[in-house]
């Protein structure tokens, strides 16, 4: 798919496919077009050219970096606002399972501005989860986290993708990237450098030392 605003292109090309309950993580300095692919493939931006192929009509859920929630609403609350925004059949169902879905039912009658960080992220995945996708994309999942609030919601997302779902996620936190994607996608000025485990990365620049230096190398040998 190719993306344009205006003169400037942010997608030039970009074709790749995930596998189910596949992690995949999509990397690459500041400006390369993560974002920018990943509302494509969560439809909040239509491509110039080219298009997003899902299994049957399935719909895929998004996460975004910045919380979109309503602090002074309890967590169940905020639940049942976004299930019946999405048209969710079943919006009671929808919301019991994505709270126990994300450890959040005993949390749910909380006013989610008490919660800590950690928890509204996972309120975040939550309602990303309420239409029950086959596909969930995040922007940057672990931002801001401490290391205790990382690990559990990475176990939760972990979780998800033993049980089938595809998780794409966009991170500049390479340490993640190494440790929780099966693949990486590099992307750097809107195209597509490379895909691959993390080791096959490190592998092609003949780096010994770690996943940080191998993706600084690549970008290097490329020309970024």
């Amino acid at each position: 798919m190719t993306k344009r605003f205006g003169a400037r292109e942010a997608l030039r090309g970009v074709s790749f496919s995930a596998e189910r309950g596949e992690r995949l993580a999509i990397i690459g300095p500041n400006g390369a077009g993560k974002t920018t692919l990943l509302s494509i493939l969560g439809g909040l931006l239509e491509p110039t050219d080219g298009g997003v192929r899902l299994p049957g009509d399935a719909a895929t859920g998004w996460v975004p970096q910045q919380t979109a929630v309503y602090r002074k609403l309890s967590v169940r609350e905020n639940l049942r606002l976004f299930a019946r925004l999405e048209k969710v059949p079943d919006p009671d169902a929808a919301v019991a399972r994505a709270l126990e879905d994300t450890d959040l039912t005993e949390r749910a009658g909380d006013e989610l501005g008490s919660l800590s960080g950690g928890n509204q992220q996972r309120v975040n995945i939550a309602i990303g989860l309420l239409a029950d996708p086959p596909v969930l994309l995040l922007d940057e999942p672990s931002s801001a986290l401490d290391p205790r609030h990382r690990l559990r919601v990475w176990t939760f997302l972990d979780r998800k993708a033993e049980a089938g779902t595809t998780i794409l996620f966009a991170t500049h936190d390479l340490a993640e990237a190494a440790r929780h994607a099966d693949r990486v996608l590099v992307l750097a000025d809107g195209e597509v450098l490379f895909t691959g485990t993390p080791r096959e990365l490190e592998t092609e620049v003949g780096a010994g030392t770690d996943f940080e230096s191998a993706f600084v190398a690549f970008l290097q040998k490329r020309g970024h």
